[in-house]
């Protein structure tokens, strides 16, 4: 059985007994292997689901029980279905049972046009006794010459740091228990080829599309076989099925390039792209302009100038409901607090709307301060043992959104005032990692993210037209799961441009610019306390879903002039950078960074100067991406930064803008402007 598409094949042998082997997850393989002409493949391979009985030694596909009696499973196949278009993708469904273990298992693997596969098992339990699930992962092979590893670690206000090493003989496994997908979290587990970067190398990767506890690993045995895997981690107790029931794990994601991390990357940016959005408008977002004051004058006149710099949409962040002056209380009472807003929300959304913005709200739906009329009149809503909470973080504890009643009640909360409001847009938080989380005397992470997936499911069933941001203490919360249900992620809570530049190249890897909120902040950076320029901050921010979290009643005109210019330019660019192909150059100096977005007719590339260059001259840039045959008009677009000396292609000239082929862009590239550290250059290209 194979299943291809985009150069990419995946090959599954079902001669013998058990489930279908893994043959091949790589390189697509040719009209041969599209004819079912393939040799057969020696060597030892991974099954769908590994387990000892098959002769895998290392980390099992599935493990539990039954208190009382162990069966370890042996599969028999009892039916495979598959449709499949050779060169468009396809899906195998594997049904499979083993009755003496009292299970059932049905497998799903579906690979679309793009290449990019994706794979989900359920286990049924077919016996009388309950059985508990204490894991079920997804894995696909990787071949011996997959030497090297890239993960991800991170922390508040800087998500998304790459470590890289040898992939060797063991497993290298990294496990998330903060009951969110969180800072630290991988996202992407990639294998590859000794020095693979972004354009060269050949690279495996695996995501799991859930935003719990999980587990992504990298495995190798001394039999030869090494594989990637990953899938929700479970904590004892947590899944006991009852006869008839059944667990599905998360969808796992892998993906494949043989040209670098780029290929890899727009295979999934392809997945996230086939459910369409509508034109990104760019945002304000008032927390870090007015934080806790709520002053209607104050917000008015923000919103004024919002407008008058181009800005479309203008969410009003946390503060405006009951009790909620400071941090420490009102979580869970989502009522407008009538001693600040007299009138409700309507000034302030009347006003916004009449100026031709959107309008948009701050929630934090699965948190409660103790100090709230919610928490004292419903104690029992909160996830933890009645008797003894979990310690407290950030003045909160967690809603228990697996109980019907407080389920129940955030949905009329929210419904409701979407609908009075008309909300076109929803920031929705997640403030803390969930501690000692118990639900109905079991670990609660598991049911908490499901309910969390109903409510964000029952909502927009209910209001079509809006929007929903995935935000968590910044990038805490990005994963395919939570995507499947949002509209962008909240890349970080650092706005710091020097720090941005890093984590929104990583975190791009898996989201897509138009998914990525990415806002110009304050000339001094609230959480490093940094200061760049306007003119880095707004570069930085053009490259993805552009917003401003900037307080403009205290800037100058000419600082919300240069903004509005900027804003002016995001929007003519927009139609390039939230369709087109996320490109980076590998560049040997780290103070360096090169990127762009690339159409077949136009191109958007950012040259970025994070600190200071060791060469006293910069290396010529060469453009990644072009069409080496085409022919392409190339400019600056954008304010040029300040002190810097351009070369001669970026000047103005009588003869208009200088024309050079792709090849030559990619080969020979232009020469560099020797910028300054926090500053960058945007460069625009025309097919002609």
């Amino acid at each position: 059985m194979i299943l291809s598409a985009a150069g990419v094949a995946l090959v599954l042998d079902d001669s013998g007994p058990g489930l279908p082997r893994v043959r091949h997850f790589g390189a697509g393989l040719g009209p041969v292997a599209a004819a079912g002409l393939l040799p057969a493949l020696p060597g030892p391979a991974p099954r769908l689901l590994p387990a000892q009985g098959d002769g895998w030694y290392g980390r099992p596909g599935l493990s539990g029980g039954r208190d009382g009696e162990h069966w370890p499973v042996r599969w028999t196949v009892d039916g495979i279905d598959v449709t499949a278009e050779p060169g468009s993708g396809g899906s195998v469904t594997v049904t499979a049972s083993d009755a003496r273990a009292g299970l059932r298992l049905t497998s799903e693997l579906v690979m679309d046009g793009g290449g990019l596969v994706r794979m989900r098992h359920t286990v049924t339990n077919a016996a009388a006794s309950p059985y508990r699930v204490a894991g079920l992962v997804c894995v696909l092979p990787v071949p011996a010459r997959a030497g090297e590893l890239l993960d991800f670690t991170g922390r508040w206000a800087l998500e998304k740091v790459p470590q890289r090493g040898a992939f060797g003989q063991g497993v290298w496994s990294r496990e998330n228990r903060r009951g969110r997908t969180g800072h630290d979290a991988t996202g992407l587990l990639v294998a590859g080829t000794e020095g693979f970067g972004f354009r060269r190398g050949e690279v495996w990767a695996v995501h799991a599309g859930w935003s719990g506890d999980h587990v992504h690993y990298a495995e190798r045995l001394a039999e030869g076989v090494a594989l990637l895997g990953a899938g929700e981690l479970l904590e004892p107790g947590e899944v006991v099925l009852a006869e008839g029931e059944r667990y599905s794990t998360p969808w796992v994601y892998f993906t494949w390039s043989g040209g670098g991390l780029d290929d890899a990357s727009a295979r999934l940016h392809g997945h996230l792209r086939a459910r369409p959005l509508p034109v990104r408008p760019v945002t304000l977002n008032n927390w870090e302009a007015t934080y806790f004051d709520h002053g209607l004058d104050r917000l008015l006149e923000l919103a004024d100038l919002a407008a008058a710099a181009g800005i479309e949409r203008f969410v009003l962040d946390d503060g405006w409901f009951r009790h909620r002056r400071h941090d420490r209380a009102g979580l869970g009472d989502w009522y407008v607090d009538e001693g600040v807003w007299p009138d409700g929300l309507h000034p302030l959304a009347d006003r916004v709307r009449k100026l031709g913005m959107q309008f948009g709200l701050w929630f934090e739906p699965e948190m409660v301060n103790p100090d709230s009329d919610l928490a004292r009149e419903h104690p029992d809503w909160m996830l933890g043992h009645a008797e003894r909470l979990p310690p407290p973080q950030r003045h909160q504890q967690v809603l228990d959104l697996a109980r019907p009643e407080a389920y129940a009640y955030l949905l009329e909360r929210l419904d409701t005032l979407v609908g009075e409001y008309a909300l076109d847009y929803i920031k929705w938080d997640h403030n803390r990692d969930i501690a000692e989380p118990v639900h109905d005397g079991v670990p609660g992470v598991h049911a908490q993210t499901l309910a969390t997936y109903r409510l964000l499911d029952e909502l927009r069933a209910r209001h079509p037209g809006l929007e929903i941001e995935s935000c968590s203490s910044g990038g805490a919360r990005v994963d395919y799961g939570v995507l499947a249900r949002t509209d962008r992620v909240w890349t970080s809570d650092s706005n710091d441009a020097l720090d941005r530049q890093h984590i929104q190249r990583w975190t791009g890897l898996l989201v897509p610019p138009e998914r990525m909120g990415c806002h110009v902040g304050a000339p001094r950076d609230h959480v490093t306390g940094r200061s760049v320029p306007l003119a880095f901050r707004a570069a930085t921010a053009l490259f993805g879903h552009m917003g401003v979290e900037w307080d403009l009643t205290a800037a100058s005109q000419e600082e919300r002039d240069e903004l509005a210019t900027w804003i002016a330019l995001h929007k003519r660019l927009r139609p390039v950078l939230h369709a087109g192909r996320v490109v980076r150059a590998d560049l040997s100096d780290p103070a360096e960074l090169l990127h762009g977005v690339v159409l077949p007719e136009r191109a958007v590339f950012a040259y970025a100067q994070v600190s200071s260059r060791l060469a006293i001259e910069p290396g010529p840039l060469r453009l990644p991406g072009l069409d080496p045959g085409a022919e392409y008009e190339v400019r600056v677009a954008g304010p040029v930064p300040e002190g810097v000396l351009m070369p001669q292609w970026a000047s103005a000239s009588d003869q208009g803008p200088v024309r050079l082929t792709g090849a030559v862009l990619g080969e020979l590239g232009l020469p560099a402007p020797a910028l300054r550290p926090a500053s960058a250059l945007v460069i625009e290209l025309e097919r002609v």
